[in-house]
């Protein structure tokens, strides 16, 4: 049986020369790997008391969405600006060139609620930390934040530090 690592498809010099893409499209394209990578994150969440799981857009969705099934819990949705209909809180973080805002229904989560957040990577942790902060502001309690893939060598889980931080798989390099 292939490890998920295997199942990730390295692009070097993507999008430019010196980083080393980790393409997810290929784990998500084999029936394998797609539950290798489900039951994996649920494994990690088997024994933790929880109410609601955060996916943020979009690949947050594609790997929150079934294990929110799996577990019998809620899905919330962290979109870009602009994209959900009722009142929002937002919040804004930097990107390399410029910055990006999320949002989340205001009645989303409720006061004391206990939050997962789940995407496919983390890299800088700006938009999950963008995301801890709408959480927060919510009045929900993170409890556990997990990860498909890591890349250790941008230090986004320096900027997640305060809180459970948990990948499947980890890259020493960008």
């Amino acid at each position: 049986m292939k490890s998920l690592e295997e199942y990730v498809t390295a692009i070097p010099d993507f999008p430019k020369k010196g980083i080393i893409f980790r393409d997810i499209t290929t784990i998500l394209n084999d029936k394998d790997g797609f539950k290798m990578a489900i039951d994996g994150l649920v494994d990690k969440l088997k024994n933790l008391d929880f109410d609601v799981i955060v996916g943020s857009e979009s690949r947050g969705f594609i790997f929150g969405a079934p294990v929110a099934y799996a577990m019998n819990k809620g899905l919330v949705l962290v979109r870009k600006k602009g994209k959900l209909p009722r009142s929002v809180y937002s919040e804004s973080y930097s990107l390399e060139y410029g910055t990006a805002t999320v949002e989340i229904h205001q009645d989303a989560i409720r006061k004391g609620q206990r939050v997962v957040i789940i995407d496919d990577l983390i890299a800088t942790g700006g938009t999950t930390e963008a995301v801890v902060k709408l959480v927060e502001k919510e009045g929900g309690k993170i409890v556990k934040i997990g990860f498909v893939i890591e890349l250790r060598g941008l230090n986004g889980r320096e900027k997640l530090k305060n809180y459970d931080v948990f990948s499947l798989i980890s890259y020493p390099g960008i």
